[in-house]
């Protein structure tokens, strides 16, 4: 199987990112695609907002009616500590052998690819794909065993470009929106994770 992996806080899943999993399924010949949420991001100090089980059910939320390949992969949040790539990665290719993995982001997040724990190992198990981001180019990491190929083989250390999701999102900014403004509705949330969000009286 072909199964994309797309990570992140989702504090709170926004259609950016639900735009980036239509467009690796689209591109990318995906079997599955698993969002997989951070317990404790190692790039970014803690933002605050709802705890990881909180999450986990916005990002369900999300995910409903979407593409029925989507759904959510909890390891990161059931092991707990810090979430790296490399020890979700490993952990799944001993859980499940034999599969083809890849990595899906934004074009923002290449820069600090090298920093990533282990990077070299992370593309021995799993390609990248990574779709545009304004302000941020395609440029490729210096990463050992990382190539820029035009599609995804199925192997592992290929990155490949995704078209722009054309949403320019983050959970920051709407974190903030809703706190200054909890009785507005900022675009860009799917109503079914707002009707949560205000249900559960979050990011209050």
């Amino acid at each position: 199987m072909r199964i994309g992996l797309l990570g992140g806080a989702f504090n709170p899943p926004h259609e950016g990112h639900l735009r980036l999993a239509h467009l690796a399924l689209e591109h990318l010949a995906l079997d599955e695609l698993r969002f997989v949420p951070t317990a404790l991001s190692p790039h970014k100090p803690d933002p605050g907002g709802p705890g990881p089980e909180a999450r986990l059910r916005l990002l369900a939320e999300a995910l409903l009616g979407l593409d029925p390949r989507c759904r959510v992969e909890p390891l990161e949040i059931q092991r707990g500590g810090t979430s790296y790539t490399v020890d979700t990665l490993e952990t799944l290719v001993e859980r499940e052998p034999g599969q083809s993995w890849i990595l899906v982001m934004g074009s923002d997040q290449l820069p600090g690819l090298p920093a990533w724990r282990r990077p070299e190992r992370i593309f021995q198990l799993a390609s990248a794909a990574v779709a545009l981001r304004p302000g941020a180019p395609f440029d490729v990491p210096m990463v050992p065993g990382l190539q820029a190929r035009p599609t995804w083989s199925g192997s592992p250390g290929e990155l490949v470009a995704l078209p722009a999701t054309e949403l320019d999102l983050a959970s920051t900014d709407l974190r903030s929106r809703l706190q200054a403004l909890p009785e507005e509705a900022p675009a860009g949330l799917p109503p079914q994770v707002l009707r949560t969000i205000r249900t559960e009286n979050l990011y209050r």
